[in-house]
């Protein structure tokens, strides 16, 4: 088996918000890596385990991990870097002592099984959220600042987002200062956001819109210069976020101390329902302790992998990873497989096509993660694409399910209100191939004629029931199919 190389303890890589596996740039220790369920040093492995390409650092750059990592469980310590570069203990090491959740929130064990419809009872993101939020395309860069946030608002009011259904302005790390006040409140970095937060709420909330914000369920965020967590300050982060008028809280793993994902997330959940605010909550736990399984308890979505990156292989593994959980997902508790990258250069526009048809398919939130102010035409015609919006925003909450995939030839079907069916061809193989279904294999009941839309060309076909396509390398067609009366 593979051993994980890991690095010293003395320069830590600058890595963010749900990165798993975390590195230094000093000189390397081969250690093997035991499973936990603790939340400790173990979080921090995900992406080399998962494969999911390259881990972002915060100057955009990455830090390219092998395809595949395997754990070696031994009686070795591990040490591991949490992207802030506070040290985190190994999963046979004793946690660091840290603060408890200010909730005194017990976690359940009861697995969440895909039935219990409604999410936490706050009866918000009956459909999967649409926003932006700026981590893909800026990071921790300059660019990220109030200048950027207002424009994203102008934007999606401009280029017809707005109407398209796009409606969270996110922001994520690196928004605060390092350290909190006397009073121990949370402070906007001045130079980024110079007029506060509540002011660039009150701005985006002008145009019609909402806002979200971003922390950790730790001590200290994902960042490497350790902006604060909200471990421990629970309901105070909670209520300063309600009082500057946030509609949407991203929650974050690092940092976490070893304190039980459940615990930590509960905690948060509790907070924001003192504050009498209506806050989507988004559970950033990485998929490291089933979240699909008990965070629709918590927050309306959780994320059920590490972080993407701009490639076609770090989307395809993300979309293969998050296709088996479609009975979890439904109203008001969605499966995240992460942001998107369409526009931002790392992917053909075909392939940035197949991403925004899989996660629309997926019932996936539609997380914009370019900036907006510098895309092309063909990106916002792709995120603008209000028939395949509609897939994703269907009302009966269904995520697709795949009917079958052979040779690199998919085929994923999604029920929808009404008895219709989106179906997505999807040619993951590096040639031309011919795709083929049925009708009564997606679901459909038998009749003479179904309709058949291409929601990409925006045309009609009559069929007897066979669905087929010739899609191109690395393409979908995505389709709508409805008998006829």
């Amino acid at each position: 088996m593979e051993a994980i190389r890991i690095h010293s303890v003395s320069s830590p890589v600058n890595e963010h918000s749900c990165t798993t596996f975390q590195r230094s740039r000093t000189s390397s220790t081969v250690a093997s890596l035991a499973p936990s369920d603790a939340g400790t040093a173990n979080e921090k492995e995900q992406r080399g385990r998962n494969g999911f390409g390259p881990a972002r650092t915060e100057d955009g750059t990455v830090s390219q991990l092998p395809t595949r990592q395997r754990r070696l469980i031994s009686s070795l310590a591990v040490t591991l870097i949490c992207g802030a570069g506070l040290y985190a203990p190994s999963a046979t090491a004793a946690p660091q002592a840290a603060p408890a959740p200010s909730s005194d929130v017990g976690a359940s064990t009861g697995a969440f099984t895909g039935e219990a419809k409604g999410g936490p009872k706050r009866g918000l993101a009956r459909t999967p959220p649409m926003g932006f939020n700026n981590w893909n395309a800026t990071h921790c860069r300059a660019e990220f600042n109030e200048e950027m946030v207002k424009g994203i608002a102008d934007i999606f009011v401009e280029k017809g987002l707005k109407e398209a259904g796009y409606e969270y302005v996110n922001l994520d790390d690196c928004w605060a200062l390092p350290q909190r006040d006397a009073d121990g409140k949370l402070v906007p970095d001045p130079v980024r956001f110079p007029n506060g937060i509540k002011a660039v709420a009150d701005y985006v909330h002008s145009k019609g819109l909402k806002i979200g914000i971003y922390t950790s369920a730790g001590t200290k965020t994902c960042n490497r210069n350790g902006f604060p967590g909200a471990l421990g300050h629970e309901e105070s982060d909670a209520q300063q976020f309600a009082d500057w008028g946030i509609d949407y809280l991203k929650y974050d793993n690092c940092n976490n101390q070893g304190v039980p994902a459940q615990e930590r997330y509960a905690a948060m959940d509790k907070a924001l329902k003192k504050t009498k605010r209506d806050i989507v909550y988004s559970i950033c736990e990485w998929g490291q302790n089933k979240p699909w399984e008990w965070a629709a308890k918590y927050g309306e979505l959780w994320r059920t992998t590490g972080d993407i990156s701009d490639n076609w292989g770090s989307m395809l593994g993300i979309m293969k990873q998050n296709l088996p959980l479609a009975p979890y997902a439904g109203p008001g508790h969605w499966n995240d497989p992460d942001m998107l990258e369409v526009g931002n250069g790392g992917m053909t526009d075909t392939e940035y096509r197949t991403h925004f048809s899989m996660w629309s398919i997926m019932a996936a939130p539609l997380l914009i993660g370019s900036d907006l102010r510098t895309a092309t035409d063909a990106t916002y015609e792709i995120l603008g694409n209000k028939e395949v919006i509609a897939v994703d925003q269907d009302k009966l909450g269904k995520q697709g399910s795949v009917v079958s995939s052979e040779e690199g030839r998919w085929v994923v079907a999604k029920e929808l209100k009404g008895g219709s069916r989106a179906v997505a061809l999807f040619n993951e193989s590096e040639q031309e191939q011919k795709i083929s279904t049925t009708a009564a294999d997606v679901g459909l009941p038998e009749a003479d004629s179904y309709t058949l839309r291409d929601l990409w060309k925006h045309e009609d076909a009559s069929s007897d029931g066979t669905i087929e396509a010739t899609v191109p390398a690395h393409g979908t067609v995505l389709l709508k199919v409805s008998a006829e009366d």
